[in-house]
């Protein structure tokens, strides 16, 4: 192929519009297949203050009226949504001559869009199912959730391949949607590992005095204040932690679990050893990070675990349930420290293992920064993401369709 490789990119977060884990992921991957000589175009909601269309790094960025009226509900909004995102993306690929070779969708809140632009174009579609909906309310109990389910199940089914960060998710979405095995790819998440190592050491003591006292050791949370996310975990973890060490349990993110969390913690008498910080900036984060004594990340249900890599990444000492993607990231004992899924008695040993022995802390620290820079480095991420693109082409090529 002579031509420029051309992606499309399609999600309903990218940012400075950051809701999950999607909006990262899509910044740096399309960021560095553009470094690598793809034009990606990604075409992404609206937000306030952000221009309707820029350009980082190579990537051209196309904002939409995401549908301003009132909706009755989520899934009105996001159906409405993506009429506007296939009506401007489909104009936009005009504009272009017809010049995109794939399209690339993020999870069904933009599988309408996607779907459609593939039939009106006739060209492949692709899509990275970042979670599933039965492994988010572990199982389909309503009528919300199964037409969830099932438009997840529309969108693998019209996709040439299933992307999947993880062998964990690999095998869930297979048997969630009884995909053939040549569909399903997996490819991991990354993490920016320069983006740690620009933070400055030496301002790091004043702002660590923001969140703690010089003789706490720092406990770190982040993640959204959801059930799937653990924080429930780490919570009933806080006593026994502290029966063995002075700690101060920061945690970062908001949810619908916040005011129930904060009325346990006050009805312990624990007010003064926990601080919620809501959501904070990434500079904040990364600095937050890299003064943590040890990161926790007590998922029930984990696709991936992004928030393991960036602790890796700023040397900070991980503490993880053993589950889905989070398994595979970290080699207890060597990487980090595996703990059981759902056991606040698990978690709080897990976390006074790292806190009371520096040299195991030093040596897992040590061993995760180096698995970081030689497993999820975004470049080569971006470099198997194009070889995907690549051989669906010529499939497609050899296809009735082309």
């Amino acid at each position: 192929m002579t031509d420029e490789l051309t992606v499309m990119m399609l999600t309903w977060e990218f940012p400075p519009r950051i809701i999950g884990g999607i909006s990262p992921h899509v910044y740096n991957l399309s960021r560095n297949l553009a470094k690598n000589g793809t034009k990606v175009y990604v075409v992404t909601c609206d937000f306030p203050g952000a221009p309707q269309h820029e350009v980082v790094d190579g990537v051209e960025i196309f904002r939409i009226d995401s549908y301003k009226n009132p909706s009755p509900d989520f899934a009105t909004w996001v159906y409405l949504m993506n009429v506007n995102m296939q009506k401007e993306a489909a104009a936009l690929v005009n504009s272009l001559g017809g010049k995109v070779d794939v399209f690339h969708t993020h999870d069904w809140l933009v599988a309408n869009a996607g779907i459609g632009l593939k039939h009106v174009f006739r060209k492949p579609l692709l899509v990275t199912m970042h979670s599933t909906e039965i492994g988010r309310r572990n199982g389909i109990h309503f009528d919300y959730e199964r037409m969830i389910h099932e438009t997840e199940a529309w969108l693998t089914y019209e996709a040439w391949k299933v992307i999947c960060c993880s062998n964990y998710m690999v095998s869930h979405v297979q048997w969630a949607f009884g995909l053939p095995t040549d569909k399903l790819v997996m490819i991991p998440n990354g993490v920016d590992a320069e983006a740690y190592a620009k933070v400055e050491n030496s301002d790091l003591s004043s702002f660590r005095s923001k969140f703690a006292l010089p003789e706490e050791k720092i406990v770190l949370f982040v993640g959204r204040l959801v059930y799937e996310k653990g924080v429930q975990v780490l919570v009933n973890a806080i006593t026994k932690v502290l029966e063995k060490v002075n700690a101060k349990f920061v945690i970062v993110g908001n949810g619908y679990m916040k005011e129930q969390l904060s009325s346990i913690i006050k009805g312990l008498g624990l007010s003064h050893k926990v601080l919620f910080t809501g959501f904070v900036d990434d500079e904040t984060l990364r600095k937050l990070q890299k003064c943590a004594d040890v990161s926790v990340v007590p998922s029930l249900f984990e696709p991936f675990g992004i928030v393991a890599l960036e602790a890796m990444a700023a040397k900070s000492p991980v503490v993880v349930s053993d589950t889905g993607g989070l398994s595979e990231i970290v080699e207890h004992g060597v990487t980090g420290v595996k703990v059981y899924v759902n056991n606040p008695e698990s978690l709080a040993w897990g976390i006074t293992k790292v806190l009371l022995d520096e040299n195991y802390a030093n040596l897992i620290r040590t061993n995760a920064y180096k698995k970081v820079q030689e497993k999820y480095d975004w470049n080569k991420i971006a470099q198997q993401t194009k070889a995907i693109y690549e051989a669906v082409l010529k499939d497609y090529s050899k296809s009735s369709w082309a």
